[in-house]
């Protein structure tokens, strides 16, 4: 395996990454090419928000070819463009082999919600103390329990007294993403669980980590959801849930939970706005500048 190192102005970023996929590099990265020294900076935007800059002023493009000939080669064929002016090939060096698998999955620890309450990925053995374990891989579904909305509607729900968990005839999941939330359902009683999400490959993720866990659920497109639920989750974000707020409430049965996330602390008051009509939501949970809100239907302001 060897590596062409290129560096090249923010303007060019793309191009060049387009041009090294074209010449059939097996993989490009970017990054930072000033990082570690007084020019660095950085891109982090506020959670949910876009990032302040698109990309750095000067980029280090890392392509990966199956041999030095074809690095070579790319490299030449690049630098040949009228737009390639101001890039500059850095290195053509050889990249010391490694299992990528082992070195991806080792990034995915085992996440706690509760002491009791694990998410593990099935290379992972499930810590002793873990009485509920959903087995989630990382996937291209959203919801693998390592962002902070996915870990609050999951602590909801294992922290919910016994009494309200027998209550969960019906659940709907909407916006299901992976389908942990539904599997984290069930896993505490739920039966009849309805997860929807408008991308059929969500709802194919849904149904395979589902048969992975050994739930059942019905999962599909949002008109599968019909009629009213004892609880409704939707983790998707403040814009989508205010323009859902009527199909939402809509959905939950008399005396039923609502719980909502993917909105950050500065848009409370805003759901809040947006649900008053129909029922009081409350703040619930909080972790890393991301709020879990909560309602029960019949409870107005």
């Amino acid at each position: 395996m060897f590596e062409l190192v290129l560096l090249a102005r923010e303007a060019d970023v793309d191009t060049v990454s387009d041009a090294l996929m074209e010449l059939e590099a097996l993989s490009v990265s970017v990054e930072d090419a000033d990082a570690d020294t007084e020019a660095e900076h950085a891109l982090f935007g506020e959670p949910g928000m876009p990032a302040p800059r698109g990309g750095w002023d000067r980029s280090t493009l890392k392509a990966l070819f199956p041999d030095e000939p074809a690095a070579t080669e790319a490299a030449t064929l690049l630098l040949a463009q009228e737009w390639a002016g101001d890039v500059h090939v850095v290195a053509i060096q050889a990249v010391e082999e490694q299992d990528w698998v082992r070195l991806t999955q080792s990034q995915f620890a085992p996440v706690e919600i509760t002491p009791e309450f694990w998410i593990v990925p099935s290379w992972h053995q499930p810590p002793a103390q873990a009485t509920r374990v959903i087995r989630l891989d990382p996937g291209l579904a959203f919801g693998t329990g390592t962002h902070p909305t996915t870990r609050m509607c999951l602590r909801w729900i294992a922290r919910q007294p016994a009494s309200t968990q027998a209550q969960w005839q019906r659940v709907l999941d909407y916006g299901c993403g992976s389908g942990i939330l539904a599997i984290g359902a069930a896993l505490h009683g739920a039966r009849d669980i309805d997860a929807v999400d408008i991308d059929p490959a969500a709802v194919e993720s849904t149904l395979a980590n589902a048969a992975a866990n050994g739930v059942q659920l019905n999962a599909g497109l949002p008109d599968r959801a019909t009629g009213r639920y004892p609880l409704v989750l939707a983790n998707i974000l403040a814009s989508p849930l205010k323009l859902l707020a009527p199909l939402l409430t809509g959905h939950v049965a008399p005396a039923g939970h609502l719980v909502l996330a993917g909105i950050l602390e500065r848009q409370a008051e805003e759901l809040q706005q947006a649900y008053a009509a129909m029922c009081r939501l409350e703040v619930s949970d909080r972790e890393d500048g991301w709020i879990l809100m909560t309602a029960r239907l019949g409870d107005t302001v």
